[in-house]
């Protein structure tokens, strides 16, 4: 692959009804780790080089609804689409795996989740890590913030209901000029987040789960742009607010 544009086209193209495809990718790099309880609760971890090192997230799996099947993934005026009638691309979060590996080379921890979409329990993957793989959790919280990949839209930071501190905040809001839309909903460092802080930053789909979901290419570029500068420099560590 020539440049980061292949690298999300690869991803968007993998078949929607399985993670395996997006796990096998991640595992071809040295030192990651597959943990599996079965079904989607299963993870893989990569970690990073840097003794300041920030842990990346985003999920392998999605959600459409429509027909079933195969599909393609076309690319007309800047915006990703799927050219294949009643099917989605994916881009929920096959666009934040494919920019967690754009950025596989930073020096920084990555982890691709399974089970973030299944209802009515949602973060299989994340709720095992944290529940069946301590040793996991425990380092995973050492690092100097969660940083995923799994939001919709151009310029939304969440950080739900993690108690971050207001220096985090600025700090994410300061870097990347995102705002805060609301907190509701979740994803998984809602359950990753134990000791420190955490944000999900937009990565550029819309009207996702359905026939209509779509990507805006240069949406997507900009995060990343944004976030391989964010994690170029020294990284300070944001423990969460301590309520004792």
């Amino acid at each position: 692959m020539n440049n980061d544009t292949d690298v999300l086209i690869e991803f968007l193209e993998m078949p929607l009804g399985g993670t395996d495809a997006v796990f096998s990718r991640f595992l071809s790099l040295p030192n990651a780790r597959e943990y599996s309880g079965g079904g989607q609760r299963r993870f893989v971890y990569v970690p990073g080089r840097r003794t300041d090192r920030v842990l990346l997230v985003a999920h392998a799996d999605t959600v459409w609804h429509g027909r079933q099947g195969g599909h393609e993934v076309v690319l007309e005026n800047g915006i990703f689409r799927s050219g294949t009638a009643d099917v989605g691309i994916g881009a929920d979060d096959r666009a934040g795996c494919a920019a967690l590996w754009c950025l596989r080379e930073s020096g920084h921890s990555l982890l691709i989740t399974d089970g973030e979409e299944v209802k009515p329990i949602e973060n299989k993957g994340a709720y095992y890590l944290v529940h069946e793989q301590e040793k996991v959790a425990d380092e995973i919280n050492q690092h100097a913030y969660m940083l995923e990949l799994d939001r919709l839209g151009s310029q939304d930071c969440k950080y739900y209901y993690i108690p971050v501190t207001y220096a985090f905040r600025q700090y994410i809001e300061s870097a990347t000029g995102y705002l805060v839309p609301d907190n509701s909903s979740y994803t998984d460092i809602v359950t990753l987040c134990r000791e420190i802080c955490g944000v999900n930053l937009s990565i550029g789909y819309l009207n996702e789960h359905g026939e209509e979901e779509k990507l805006v290419l240069d949406d997507w570029l900009h995060t990343l742009k944004i976030v391989r500068y964010m994690l170029a420099g020294p990284q300070a560590r944001f423990p969460q607010i301590n309520n004792d």
